[in-house]
């Protein structure tokens, strides 16, 4: 069946765009440009993924064949493969998942500390406040 075929292409893209993902998320400094362009290459797989596995329900209804698909040797390796992959990428997309979350919480706790210490120059007039951080205050 040439659908499991593309499906597994699919799933193999997936998975590189997983790791790359992974890799970025692992960076010392999250490059916020190029995660989103493996967010929006990661939908685009997804549902490519997604029709994918419409047509085949298809094409099983049509012929009567349902996965794992006993009695034909050769749709039964790549089910195997699509459900051995389709794991793989499961725990990595949840560990990219735990990893961004750790990320989020960083940055969280990043800005409660700047905004607990956050002690501004100037108000909402535009007028210089706290002049006793800046010494005496010098009218002209």
């Amino acid at each position: 069946m040439k659908n499991l075929a593309q499906l597994l292409e699919a799933l193999h893209k997936l998975d590189t765009a997983l790791v790359e993902e992974h890799h970025l998320l692992c960076s010392s400094q999250l490059p916020s440009v190029a995660l989103q362009h493996i967010t929006d290459a990661k939908s685009q797989l997804l549902a490519t993924v997604g029709y994918l596995e419409q047509q085949r329900h298809r094409l099983e209804n049509t012929l009567g064949w349902q996965a794992p698909y006993d009695g034909l040797p050769q749709l039964v390796q790549r089910w195997q493969q699509v459900q051995q992959l389709s794991q793989t990428l499961r725990d990595k997309n949840q560990h990219n998942g735990m990893l961004l979350n750790q990320q989020i919480d960083h940055n969280a706790q990043a800005l409660a500390i700047l905004n607990k210490n956050n002690q501004s120059l100037y108000g909402s007039d535009g007028q210089s406040r706290g002049s006793n951080l800046l010494g005496r205050k010098i009218v002209i």
